[in-house]
């Protein structure tokens, strides 16, 4: 091939990119979401059942079907005739998923995770203990005469006393995880896992190995037989927005559906299984957590903030520093018909093409405060977390995977391992700059 053909190739290449490029637009943002109830309107008027003005990103319905129905099962309050428990941590998606009067933002709740790590004859040892595996615990429940094993998660909440759930001596691995936020999450859902892959490939090519996001593979619950990359939760341990509703409701709420369809635990439980059955629209409560979740827009900027000066220069620094390795800027989404998680879902128009900015990778990183609990990915995966989509964060106010950190400046300094040289980067700015670069963090 001459040198002229490889240059055509490369035009020709360059300019299909450009195209793909300009033939996707931005995906709507908005804090659309308003919760249901009584609040307050931004001119100060007194709004009731606000959820009503609730505007999606124009995903089309399933027949009968509305996103104000979608949202009100979303937030829907159940008790123990309708499946709550018998272990749980809340008794409604909303009553986590909820901030600043919206619905599906990320709040300042959080969950407890426990284990311990055994060596090769059993015994337990130092959490940090290199050669250690992890062991999630067992949990001994109505005065013995119960456990319950083979998760992490310890449910703050039951619905007697008899099924509550304590932490064991034993467990020596103990973390708090902060609720996600899920809006925006459709558009993520709708990014090829490829993209994902050429991330990781990307990061380790340009840091000489030290920045290096893994990606797992995980079940797709609706999709038996099939793994997709992780995409939600903490540890990426879910692969589609469905899996995580199936899998939230019950380990959340105890409330057992098809992907998700046996109890932890039967003390005090008086329902039979699945709990969740699909209404007069053949939907499923998770199909509307689902369809609400794939609805809501993206977490929108602070406009005004992200205009000034030291917003626009803190941009520039948090690229420089190298923060946007692992908080990358922008992805755009799959095409509108694109088969995905399995087999089990379709890319819709909504969704296809659009370009977002979460400012997150989606993938499990070491940067140095991981938790040691190992919960779908391999044994590596320990201290490791999925990068936090920074999409949303001026609306809350804690930060870090265990809601440890109070304020952005303290949430910077806790990164190490694969973060160092860029917590050394930003070290290295004068204070006005290291402000900028907040100040542009605010703007989210």
């Amino acid at each position: 091939m001459s040198h002229k053909k490889i240059a055509f190739f490369f035009i020709i290449g360059t300019t299909i990119a450009v195209i793909a490029q300009q033939s996707a637009t931005e995906a709507p943002s908005g804090f659309a979401t308003p919760t249901n109830g009584q609040s307050i309107s931004p001119t100060g008027e007194l709004l009731v059942n606000p959820g009503t003005q609730s505007v999606s990103n124009g995903i089309a319905e399933p027949p009968g079907d509305t996103f104000a129905l979608d949202q009100a099962q979303f937030e829907r309050r159940h008790d123990p005739s309708t499946g709550l428990g018998p272990i749980f941590n809340a008794t409604s998606c909303v009553e986590c998923h909820n901030n600043g009067g919206v619905t599906g933002a990320a709040s300042q709740f959080t969950e407890v995770r426990v284990g311990h790590k055994v060596n090769a004859e059993g015994k337990i040892v130092n959490p940090h203990d290199p050669n250690g595996m992890f062991v999630n615990p067992t949990v001994v429940i109505n005065d013995g005469a119960n456990t319950i094993t083979g998760r992490a998660l310890i449910n703050d909440r039951a619905i007697c006393p008899q099924a509550q759930e304590h932490v064991p001596d034993t467990e020596n691995i103990r973390t708090l995880r902060a609720v996600l936020n899920t809006l925006g999450d459709g558009f993520v859902e709708a990014v090829d896992d490829k993209t994902f892959l050429a991330i990781a490939a990307k990061q380790l090519a340009e840091s000489n190995g030290m920045i290096h996001g893994e990606a797992i593979q995980v079940p797709i619950l609706e999709a038996p037989g099939k793994t997709g990359l992780g995409k939600f939760g903490w540890k990426a341990q879910d692969p589609t927005i469905l899996s995580f509703s199936g899998d939230a409701y019950l380990n959340e709420m105890g409330v057992t559906n098809r992907l998700k369809p046996k109890d932890v635990t039967t003390v005090c439980k008086t329902t039979t299984d699945p709990e969740d059955t699909p209404d007069a629209l053949n939907l499923a409560d998770i199909d509307h957590f689902a369809q609400f979740i794939r609805g809501t827009q993206a977490p929108p900027r602070d406009t005004t903030l992200a205009a000034t000066t030291d917003a626009v220069v803190g941009q520039s620094l948090f690229n420089s520093v190298g923060c946007v390795s692992c908080h990358v800027d922008t992805l755009i989404t799959a095409p509108a018909g694109t088969v995905i998680n399995g087999g089990a879902y379709t890319v819709p128009i909504a969704l296809g093409n659009k370009i977002i900015h979460p400012f997150g990778d989606f993938l499990l990183h070491d940067v140095g405060t991981g938790d040691g609990i190992v919960q779908a990915g391999p044994a590596d995966t320990a201290n490791k977390m999925r990068t936090a989509p920074l999409w949303g964060l001026r609306i809350r106010s804690r930060f870090m995977h265990d809601n440890g950190s109070l304020t952005l400046g303290d949430a910077i300094q806790r990164h190490a391992g694969e973060a160092r040289d860029v917590v050394r980067h930003f070290n290295a700015l004068t204070d006005a700059q290291q402000q900028q670069l907040i100040t542009f963090l605010k703007s989210l």
